[in-house]
């Protein structure tokens, strides 16, 4: 069931929900660092096991269910854009490295102006 109404309000029990997630990813983070001597093949395979008995659980409360909503949403919006071709990001590559490239040139000439003057007022001022 889709929990699709902003305004649904988390029970307690949600919230407590929540926290025995953390919990279980901070156990899970802790376990792999724990049994250092193990294989790695086995300690990323109980972090795992154990990262997804957390996730089931913050699946089962209303902000679980809501986050997995929204992803869900952002996946089919992403799937909606429409991304420019590689022409019309190599033309807009070129102007941006062009602009670059006239600043560059302004903020030098307009840094030696200022630095001459400072010379010419710092020299003439002793």
């Amino acid at each position: 069931m889709a929990v699709t109404d902003s305004n649904v309000q988390s029970s307690p029990l949600d919230k407590i929900k929540l926290v025995i997630a953390f919990a279980l990813v901070a156990v899970a983070i802790g376990g792999f660092y724990y049994f250092a001597q193990e294989s790695v093949l086995y300690r990323v395979l109980g972090m795992l096991a154990v990262m997804l008995v957390a996730i089931g659980v913050a699946y089962t409360s209303a902000p679980g269910r809501r986050l997995v909503d929204f992803i869900g949403n952002a996946r089919t919006e992403v799937r909606k854009m429409v991304w420019p071709t590689r022409v019309e990001t190599m033309q807009t590559t070129a102007i941006v490295v062009v602009i670059v490239a006239i600043l560059s040139i302004f903020l030098l000439i307009i840094d030696s102006i200022l630095s001459w003057a400072v010379k010419l007022f710092l020299s003439t001022g002793a």
